[in-house]
């Protein structure tokens, strides 16, 4: 029997650092529906569906073949709401119409628009050799704590943050990764009966620096915008 899949995207209405963003036009189309075309273009997803709370957001999406089979509700659309309750939000809406959960769910945010499909499969790959509940992607950070990375210390000068490697070179550093938002793919039971990502076994897919672009300021959309015209 095939094993089905679900392409999640969320995005609420509102936005502090970048009013409207989730609609805003990015190289001709909304930022929403960048993700949405990504995800439908992913073989092993059946369904592509946008949580929102807002109904222009909802008629977008839909417009480009997402399904926006419920409305987010407002508590789980604040500025503060934590975005890991949006994704048990939805499982239980599937979990409640269906009759059973997805086997596994990718959530493909909105504000990633430079990813590539095959990122998207990657990760689904990644989640499917086993022993993971959770699959993230990553990139490799450009600072590093154990070597330039400073803190502000009691007497207010500053000092490493890991002080005790005594590490004198970039190359001999311990290597570490910044989290991306590019995509996740989740067991919906784990999401349902933990609270966060690193409760659980996690795996992860490393993006490169120039398809992992978050947007979340206007800074962050114009560089976007350059990174489109010159892809």
């Amino acid at each position: 029997m095939k094993s089905s899949v679900v392409a999640l995207i969320c995005a609420r209405g509102g936005s502090k650092g970048l009013p409207g963003k989730n609609i805003r036009p990015l190289a001709g189309k909304p930022l929403i529906v960048w993700a949405i075309e990504q995800a439908r273009a992913v073989s092993r997803v059946q369904r592509v569906i946008v949580s929102t709370d807002s109904e222009e957001i909802a008629e977008i999406a839909r417009g480009a073949g997402a399904e926006v089979p419920f409305m987010r509700p407002p508590e789980l659309a604040r500025d503060d709401s934590p975005e890991w309750l949006t994704w048990r939000h939805a499982m239980n809406f599937l979990k409640e119409t269906d009759g059973a959960y997805p086997d596994r769910f990718i959530v493909v945010p909105a504000t990633a628009p430079l990813r590539s499909v095959s990122d998207l499969e990657k990760c689904l790959d990644e989640y499917e050799k086993g022993g993971a509940d959770l699959v993230i992607t990553v990139t490799e950070a450009h600072r590093n704590p154990a070597f330039n990375m400073v803190k502000v210390l009691e007497d207010g000068c500053v000092g490493l943050v890991m002080p005790q490697s005594l590490i004198s070179r970039r190359q001999d550093a311990p290597k570490v990764y910044d989290v991306t938002t590019v995509a996740y793919v989740a067991r919906p039971e784990f999401v349902i009966h933990k609270n966060s990502l690193f409760e659980g076994k996690v795996r992860h897919v490393c993006i490169p620096a120039e398809r992992a672009l978050d947007i979340d300021t206007p800074l962050d959309f114009k560089i976007a915008e350059c990174l489109m015209a010159h892809r």
